[in-house]
C-alpha cells in the first residue's frame, strides 16, 4: 500500500469539541476523529484518527467512546464493551492481538486534516 501527500479536509478544529470525536468518511471508510487538548496553559490540541469500527462490538461506534490518558498515551474505551485502544497504534490494550487502523492526521490552517491512502 503506499500513500500519497494528499490531505483531505475533515472540517474545521472548532467544529470537533475538545476531548470527545466525530465520525469522518474517507475514502468509503468510516475514521473517528478526536480533537484532544492536553492539560496544561501552554498545551497544543491535536487531532488523532482511526477506524471507528470496534471489532469486539462489531459496530461502527468508536466515534463516540470516551477519550483516555496515561502518562501522556492516548487510547479510546469503546462505549459499548469498554476495551480501550490507543489512538497512535490502534493496539487493543487488554488483548494486544487484536487492533484497529490509525490514520495520519494533523491541524492545518485550522482544519482537521486526514492523508488519503491509495
Amino acid at each position: 500500500m503506499t500513500t500519497t501527500n494528499r490531505w483531505i479536509d475533515i472540517c474545521q478544529l472548532q467544529d470537533i469539541p475538545r476531548n470527545t470525536g466525530v465520525c469522518a468518511e474517507l475514502q468509503g471508510k468510516q475514521v473517528a476523529v478526536f480533537h484532544i487538548l492536553p492539560r496544561g496553559s501552554d498545551a497544543q490540541s491535536q487531532v488523532k484518527a482511526v477506524s471507528n469500527f470496534d471489532p469486539f462490538s462489531k459496530a461502527n461506534v468508536l466515534s463516540r467512546g470516551l477519550i483516555t490518558e496515561l502518562e501522556q498515551r492516548y487510547s479510546i474505551a469503546s462505549p459499548l464493551l469498554k476495551q480501550q485502544f490507543c489512538l497512535d497504534t490502534g493496539i487493543c490494550e487488554q488483548d494486544e492481538n487484536i487492533s484497529i487502523n490509525t490514520f495520519e492526521s494533523r491541524i492545518h490552517k485550522g482544519f482537521v486534516q486526514l492523508k488519503e491512502v491509495s
